[in-house]
Protein backbone atom coordinates (compact mmCIF):
# COMPACT_ATOMS: atom_id res chain seq x y z
CA UNK A 1 0.00 0.00 0.00
CA UNK A 2 1.61 3.18 -0.95
CA UNK A 3 2.33 5.33 2.14
CA UNK A 4 0.70 8.29 0.96
CA UNK A 5 -2.52 6.23 2.21
CA UNK A 6 -1.99 6.01 5.53
CA UNK A 7 -1.33 9.78 6.55
CA UNK A 8 -3.76 10.87 8.92
CA UNK A 9 -5.79 13.45 8.53
CA UNK A 10 -8.35 14.51 11.81
CA UNK A 11 -6.62 10.73 13.14
CA UNK A 12 -8.32 9.62 10.57
CA UNK A 13 -5.75 7.63 7.35
CA UNK A 14 -6.70 8.78 3.89
CA UNK A 15 -7.77 5.03 3.07
CA UNK A 16 -10.57 5.05 5.42
CA UNK A 17 -11.46 9.06 3.62
CA UNK A 18 -11.04 7.06 0.50
CA UNK A 19 -13.57 3.96 1.26
CA UNK A 20 -16.08 6.03 2.97
CA UNK A 21 -16.13 7.87 0.04
CA UNK A 22 -16.88 5.11 -2.19
CA UNK A 23 -19.81 4.17 0.50
CA UNK A 24 -21.31 7.48 -0.71
CA UNK A 25 -20.78 7.17 -4.16
CA UNK A 26 -22.08 3.57 -3.97
CA UNK A 27 -25.17 4.59 -2.37
CA UNK A 28 -25.65 7.72 -4.68
CA UNK A 29 -25.72 4.91 -7.57
CA UNK A 30 -27.89 2.81 -5.44
CA UNK A 31 -29.97 5.94 -5.03
CA UNK A 32 -30.25 6.35 -9.26
CA UNK A 33 -31.07 2.45 -9.59
CA UNK A 34 -33.61 2.64 -7.19
CA UNK A 35 -35.82 5.96 -8.51
CA UNK A 36 -35.38 3.93 -12.31
CA UNK A 37 -36.84 0.54 -10.94
CA UNK A 38 -39.23 2.65 -9.05
CA UNK A 39 -40.18 4.27 -12.45
CA UNK A 40 -39.63 1.37 -14.71
CA UNK A 41 -41.30 -1.10 -12.63
CA UNK A 42 -42.85 -0.53 -9.48
CA UNK A 43 -45.19 2.49 -10.83
CA UNK A 44 -46.10 0.33 -14.21
CA UNK A 45 -47.52 -2.20 -11.87
CA UNK A 46 -49.31 -0.32 -9.62
CA UNK A 47 -51.16 1.48 -12.94
CA UNK A 48 -52.29 -2.05 -13.65
CA UNK A 49 -54.69 -1.82 -10.28
CA UNK A 50 -57.90 -0.24 -10.64
CA UNK A 51 -57.85 1.60 -7.41
CA UNK A 52 -55.95 4.36 -7.61
CA UNK A 53 -54.82 4.83 -3.97
CA UNK A 54 -51.56 2.83 -4.20
CA UNK A 55 -50.75 5.06 -7.62
CA UNK A 56 -50.98 8.08 -5.27
CA UNK A 57 -49.46 6.91 -2.22
CA UNK A 58 -46.14 5.81 -4.82
CA UNK A 59 -45.79 9.38 -5.98
CA UNK A 60 -45.96 10.38 -2.26
CA UNK A 61 -43.29 7.74 -1.48
CA UNK A 62 -41.19 8.20 -4.24
CA UNK A 63 -38.56 11.50 -3.60
CA UNK A 64 -38.70 10.90 -0.15
CA UNK A 65 -37.73 6.89 -0.25
CA UNK A 66 -34.69 7.75 -3.22
CA UNK A 67 -33.20 10.32 0.15
CA UNK A 68 -33.75 7.57 2.72
CA UNK A 69 -31.77 5.32 0.27
CA UNK A 70 -29.03 8.00 0.29
CA UNK A 71 -29.16 8.47 3.94
CA UNK A 72 -28.65 4.87 4.89
CA UNK A 73 -25.29 4.74 2.58
CA UNK A 74 -23.97 8.16 4.02
CA UNK A 75 -24.57 6.93 7.73
CA UNK A 76 -22.93 3.54 6.82
CA UNK A 77 -19.96 5.83 5.88
CA UNK A 78 -20.23 8.16 8.56
CA UNK A 79 -19.87 4.96 11.07
CA UNK A 80 -17.01 3.73 8.74
CA UNK A 81 -15.03 6.52 9.24
CA UNK A 82 -15.31 6.86 13.19
CA UNK A 83 -15.41 10.41 12.77
CA UNK A 84 -13.49 12.22 16.22
CA UNK A 85 -15.06 13.36 19.37
CA UNK A 86 -12.51 15.48 20.75
CA UNK A 87 -11.71 18.57 20.51
CA UNK A 88 -15.15 18.86 18.85
CA UNK A 89 -17.34 15.92 18.29
CA UNK A 90 -17.55 16.11 14.53
CA UNK A 91 -19.10 12.53 15.32
CA UNK A 92 -21.75 13.69 16.98
CA UNK A 93 -22.49 16.78 14.16
CA UNK A 94 -22.54 14.44 11.73
CA UNK A 95 -25.09 11.84 13.48
CA UNK A 96 -27.32 15.40 14.04
CA UNK A 97 -27.03 16.05 10.38
CA UNK A 98 -28.40 12.49 9.25
CA UNK A 99 -30.91 12.77 12.14
CA UNK A 100 -32.19 16.26 10.29
CA UNK A 101 -32.44 14.50 7.19
CA UNK A 102 -33.93 11.57 7.81
CA UNK A 103 -36.69 13.85 9.65
CA UNK A 104 -36.97 15.99 6.45
CA UNK A 105 -37.48 12.94 4.06
CA UNK A 106 -40.43 11.57 6.57
CA UNK A 107 -41.52 15.36 6.70
CA UNK A 108 -41.53 15.21 3.13
CA UNK A 109 -43.21 12.08 2.48
CA UNK A 110 -46.37 13.51 5.31
CA UNK A 111 -46.36 16.53 3.01
CA UNK A 112 -47.32 14.67 -0.04
CA UNK A 113 -49.14 12.89 1.28
CA UNK A 114 -51.66 15.96 2.75
CA UNK A 115 -53.03 16.46 -1.35
CA UNK A 116 -53.90 12.82 -1.40
CA UNK A 117 -55.69 13.64 1.26
CA UNK A 118 -56.95 16.82 -0.34
CA UNK A 119 -58.09 14.84 -2.72
CA UNK A 120 -60.43 12.48 -1.08
CA UNK A 121 -61.80 15.56 0.49
CA UNK A 122 -62.98 17.36 -2.62
CA UNK A 123 -64.00 14.55 -3.92
CA UNK A 124 -66.14 14.31 -0.59
CA UNK A 125 -66.97 17.66 -0.54
CA UNK A 126 -68.61 17.66 -4.28
CA UNK A 127 -70.92 14.91 -3.46
CA UNK A 128 -72.40 17.32 -0.79
CA UNK A 129 -74.83 20.45 -1.42
CA UNK A 130 -73.53 22.38 1.38
CA UNK A 131 -70.61 24.94 0.50
CA UNK A 132 -69.06 24.89 3.74
CA UNK A 133 -67.54 21.78 3.43
CA UNK A 134 -65.82 22.62 -0.04
CA UNK A 135 -64.35 26.29 2.26
CA UNK A 136 -63.21 23.54 5.20
CA UNK A 137 -61.23 21.45 2.49
CA UNK A 138 -58.40 23.65 1.53
CA UNK A 139 -58.45 25.17 4.82
CA UNK A 140 -57.56 21.03 6.66
CA UNK A 141 -54.90 20.93 3.45
CA UNK A 142 -53.35 24.23 4.51
CA UNK A 143 -53.63 23.20 8.15
CA UNK A 144 -52.19 19.43 7.95
CA UNK A 145 -48.99 20.80 6.09
CA UNK A 146 -48.24 23.62 8.59
CA UNK A 147 -48.46 21.32 11.37
CA UNK A 148 -46.36 18.70 9.50
CA UNK A 149 -43.96 21.59 8.96
CA UNK A 150 -44.16 23.13 12.50
CA UNK A 151 -43.62 19.64 13.81
CA UNK A 152 -40.52 18.77 11.49
CA UNK A 153 -38.93 21.80 12.91
CA UNK A 154 -39.79 21.37 16.55
CA UNK A 155 -37.97 17.52 15.38
CA UNK A 156 -35.13 18.97 14.14
CA UNK A 157 -34.76 21.58 17.15
CA UNK A 158 -35.17 18.91 19.61
CA UNK A 159 -32.18 16.37 17.68
CA UNK A 160 -30.08 18.72 18.68
CA UNK A 161 -30.19 18.72 21.92
CA UNK A 162 -32.49 21.91 22.41
CA UNK A 163 -35.45 22.06 24.68
CA UNK A 164 -38.53 22.86 22.97
CA UNK A 165 -41.94 22.88 25.25
CA UNK A 166 -41.22 26.95 25.75
CA UNK A 167 -41.38 27.61 22.35
CA UNK A 168 -44.70 25.17 22.41
CA UNK A 169 -45.69 27.20 25.44
CA UNK A 170 -45.47 30.07 23.75
CA UNK A 171 -47.55 29.79 20.14
CA UNK A 172 -50.69 31.40 22.48
CA UNK A 173 -53.70 29.16 23.91
CA UNK A 174 -53.61 26.86 20.66
CA UNK A 175 -50.43 25.96 21.81
CA UNK A 176 -51.28 25.01 24.99
CA UNK A 177 -53.69 22.93 23.77
CA UNK A 178 -51.84 20.84 21.71
CA UNK A 179 -49.15 20.63 24.19
CA UNK A 180 -51.41 19.37 26.52
CA UNK A 181 -52.62 16.79 24.26
CA UNK A 182 -50.10 16.08 22.24
CA UNK A 183 -47.24 15.88 25.25
CA UNK A 184 -46.89 12.70 25.73
CA UNK A 185 -47.21 11.23 21.73
CA UNK A 186 -44.74 13.75 21.03
CA UNK A 187 -42.36 12.96 23.60
CA UNK A 188 -42.82 8.53 22.68
CA UNK A 189 -42.15 10.06 19.25
CA UNK A 190 -38.84 11.75 20.05
CA UNK A 191 -37.62 9.12 22.47
CA UNK A 192 -38.35 6.35 19.68
CA UNK A 193 -35.97 8.45 17.62
CA UNK A 194 -33.57 8.91 20.28
CA UNK A 195 -33.51 5.05 20.61
CA UNK A 196 -33.61 4.44 16.81
CA UNK A 197 -29.98 6.74 16.66
CA UNK A 198 -28.08 6.33 19.75
CA UNK A 199 -29.11 2.28 19.87
CA UNK A 200 -28.39 2.55 23.81
CA UNK A 201 -29.98 -1.44 23.20
CA UNK A 202 -31.22 -3.93 20.85
CA UNK A 203 -33.83 -6.82 21.06
CA UNK A 204 -32.49 -9.48 23.16
CA UNK A 205 -29.97 -6.86 25.27
CA UNK A 206 -30.33 -7.47 28.88
CA UNK A 207 -30.44 -3.97 30.07
CA UNK A 208 -30.94 -2.35 33.80
CA UNK A 209 -32.96 1.04 33.67
CA UNK A 210 -33.78 1.56 37.45
CA UNK A 211 -35.83 -0.72 39.35
CA UNK A 212 -36.14 -2.19 35.78
CA UNK A 213 -34.39 -5.25 34.68
CA UNK A 214 -34.75 -7.99 31.98
CA UNK A 215 -34.62 -8.71 28.37
CA UNK A 216 -35.64 -6.53 25.57
CA UNK A 217 -38.54 -7.94 24.00
CA UNK A 218 -39.74 -5.55 20.99
CA UNK A 219 -38.97 -1.65 20.44
CA UNK A 220 -41.91 -0.10 19.29
CA UNK A 221 -42.86 3.30 18.18
CA UNK A 222 -44.46 4.49 21.35
CA UNK A 223 -43.14 2.05 24.14
CA UNK A 224 -40.51 -0.91 24.78
CA UNK A 225 -41.40 -4.38 26.23
CA UNK A 226 -38.87 -5.75 28.73
CA UNK A 227 -39.14 -9.52 29.62
CA UNK A 228 -38.79 -9.49 33.44
CA UNK A 229 -36.42 -12.75 35.09
CA UNK A 230 -39.77 -13.28 36.49
CA UNK A 231 -41.31 -13.73 33.26
CA UNK A 232 -43.12 -11.07 33.75
CA UNK A 233 -43.86 -8.19 30.81
CA UNK A 234 -43.16 -4.45 31.24
CA UNK A 235 -44.31 -2.18 28.72
CA UNK A 236 -42.25 1.25 29.55
CA UNK A 237 -43.37 4.44 27.07
CA UNK A 238 -39.95 5.11 25.36
CA UNK A 239 -39.74 8.43 26.24
CA UNK A 240 -39.47 7.63 29.92
CA UNK A 241 -37.11 4.91 28.87
CA UNK A 242 -34.70 7.49 26.66
CA UNK A 243 -34.36 9.79 29.85
CA UNK A 244 -32.76 7.01 32.49
CA UNK A 245 -29.64 6.23 33.53
CA UNK A 246 -29.42 2.69 31.74
CA UNK A 247 -27.18 -0.31 32.29
CA UNK A 248 -26.70 -2.72 29.36
CA UNK A 249 -25.51 -5.58 31.02
CA UNK A 250 -25.04 -7.29 27.60
CA UNK A 251 -22.83 -5.34 25.97
CA UNK A 252 -19.90 -5.92 28.91
CA UNK A 253 -17.09 -7.51 27.49
CA UNK A 254 -16.26 -9.73 30.50
CA UNK A 255 -17.69 -10.21 34.15
CA UNK A 256 -16.10 -9.63 37.31
CA UNK A 257 -15.92 -11.59 40.53
CA UNK A 258 -14.90 -9.77 43.56
CA UNK A 259 -14.62 -12.05 46.53
CA UNK A 260 -13.72 -11.01 50.30
CA UNK A 261 -12.28 -14.77 51.89
CA UNK A 262 -11.79 -13.96 55.50
CA UNK A 263 -9.58 -16.89 57.23
CA UNK A 264 -9.37 -17.23 61.22
CA UNK A 265 -7.03 -15.25 63.50
CA UNK A 266 -5.10 -17.98 64.26
CA UNK A 267 -3.64 -17.75 60.82
CA UNK A 268 0.14 -16.85 60.67
CA UNK A 269 2.03 -14.70 58.56
CA UNK A 270 3.97 -17.33 56.43
CA UNK A 271 0.55 -19.32 56.28
CA UNK A 272 -0.85 -16.19 54.65
CA UNK A 273 1.82 -15.31 52.23
CA UNK A 274 1.82 -18.71 51.30
CA UNK A 275 -2.21 -18.59 50.79
CA UNK A 276 -2.14 -15.45 48.92
CA UNK A 277 0.08 -16.88 46.14
CA UNK A 278 -1.44 -20.30 45.69
CA UNK A 279 -4.92 -18.30 44.99
CA UNK A 280 -3.10 -15.86 42.44
CA UNK A 281 -1.51 -19.28 40.84
CA UNK A 282 -4.93 -19.95 40.95
CA UNK A 283 -6.12 -17.53 38.82
CA UNK A 284 -2.93 -17.62 36.73
CA UNK A 285 -3.90 -21.30 36.04
CA UNK A 286 -7.39 -21.23 35.41
CA UNK A 287 -9.26 -21.68 31.74
CA UNK A 288 -11.98 -19.19 32.42
CA UNK A 289 -10.36 -16.15 34.21
CA UNK A 290 -8.98 -13.30 32.26
CA UNK A 291 -5.37 -12.89 32.07
CA UNK A 292 -5.28 -9.39 31.71
CA UNK A 293 -5.91 -8.34 35.39
CA UNK A 294 -6.32 -9.59 38.61
CA UNK A 295 -5.62 -9.02 42.15
CA UNK A 296 -5.36 -11.20 44.70
CA UNK A 297 -4.34 -9.46 48.63
CA UNK A 298 -4.31 -9.91 51.99
CA UNK A 299 -5.98 -6.77 53.07
CA UNK A 300 -7.73 -6.03 56.09
CA UNK A 301 -7.64 -6.94 60.27
CA UNK A 302 -11.63 -7.86 59.88
CA UNK A 303 -13.34 -7.97 63.21
CA UNK A 304 -13.68 -11.82 63.09
CA UNK A 305 -11.38 -12.52 60.23
CA UNK A 306 -8.32 -12.08 57.99
CA UNK A 307 -9.33 -10.66 55.21
CA UNK A 308 -8.04 -11.77 51.74
CA UNK A 309 -9.51 -9.95 48.55
CA UNK A 310 -9.88 -11.85 45.21
CA UNK A 311 -10.57 -9.46 42.12
CA UNK A 312 -10.90 -11.05 38.95
CA UNK A 313 -12.81 -11.16 35.81
CA UNK A 314 -14.21 -14.50 33.72
CA UNK A 315 -13.74 -14.52 30.13
CA UNK A 316 -17.05 -15.61 29.34
CA UNK A 317 -20.32 -12.96 29.90
CA UNK A 318 -22.65 -15.59 29.87
CA UNK A 319 -24.46 -15.90 33.03
CA UNK A 320 -24.41 -19.51 33.16
CA UNK A 321 -21.26 -20.33 32.39
CA UNK A 322 -19.69 -17.12 34.64
CA UNK A 323 -21.78 -18.77 37.85
CA UNK A 324 -20.03 -22.30 36.85
CA UNK A 325 -16.49 -20.51 36.55
CA UNK A 326 -17.10 -18.73 40.02
CA UNK A 327 -18.05 -21.61 42.01
CA UNK A 328 -14.80 -23.12 40.69
CA UNK A 329 -12.75 -20.67 42.37
CA UNK A 330 -14.42 -20.56 44.78
CA UNK A 331 -14.47 -24.31 45.78
CA UNK A 332 -10.46 -24.28 44.79
CA UNK A 333 -10.05 -21.79 47.23
CA UNK A 334 -11.69 -23.67 49.95
CA UNK A 335 -9.46 -26.64 48.08
CA UNK A 336 -6.25 -24.75 48.86
CA UNK A 337 -7.26 -23.33 52.53
CA UNK A 338 -8.19 -26.91 53.41
CA UNK A 339 -4.66 -28.54 52.14
CA UNK A 340 -2.98 -25.37 54.43
CA UNK A 341 -4.53 -26.32 57.22
CA UNK A 342 -6.64 -23.27 57.39
CA UNK A 343 -9.88 -22.69 58.23
CA UNK A 344 -12.77 -20.14 56.89
CA UNK A 345 -13.72 -17.48 59.94
CA UNK A 346 -17.18 -16.78 60.70
CA UNK A 347 -19.04 -14.17 62.31
CA UNK A 348 -18.10 -14.70 66.19
CA UNK A 349 -18.15 -12.48 69.48
CA UNK A 350 -16.10 -13.39 72.90
CA UNK A 351 -18.01 -12.73 75.82
CA UNK A 352 -15.54 -12.35 79.11
CA UNK A 353 -17.71 -12.67 82.13
CA UNK A 354 -15.60 -11.87 85.97
CA UNK A 355 -17.61 -12.95 88.91
CA UNK A 356 -17.50 -10.12 91.72
CA UNK A 357 -15.72 -10.09 94.39
CA UNK A 358 -17.49 -11.38 97.79
CA UNK A 359 -18.59 -8.45 100.02
CA UNK A 360 -16.80 -8.22 103.12
CA UNK A 361 -18.85 -8.75 105.92
CA UNK A 362 -19.03 -5.44 107.77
Amino acid sequence: MPEFLNTEILGITVVRYAIALGIVLFSFIAKKAFAHLFIKLIMPLAKRTKNELDDQVLVCVQKPSELLVFLIGLFGATQYLQLPVEPYDINGFAINLIKVLTIVAAGWFLFNLVDLVDTYLKKWAARTESTLDDQLAPLIRKSLRIFIVIMALLMVIQSFGYPVSGLIASLGIGGLAFALAAKDTISNIFGSLMIIFDRPFHVGDWIQAGDLEGTVEEIGFRSTKIRTFAKTLITVPNNIIANMSLDNISRMPKRRIKLNVGVTYDTRPDQMREAVAKIRELLRQHPAIDQEFFLVNFTDFGASSLDIMVYCFTTTTVWGEYLEAREDVCLKIMDILEGMGLEIAFPSRTVYLQNPESETAS
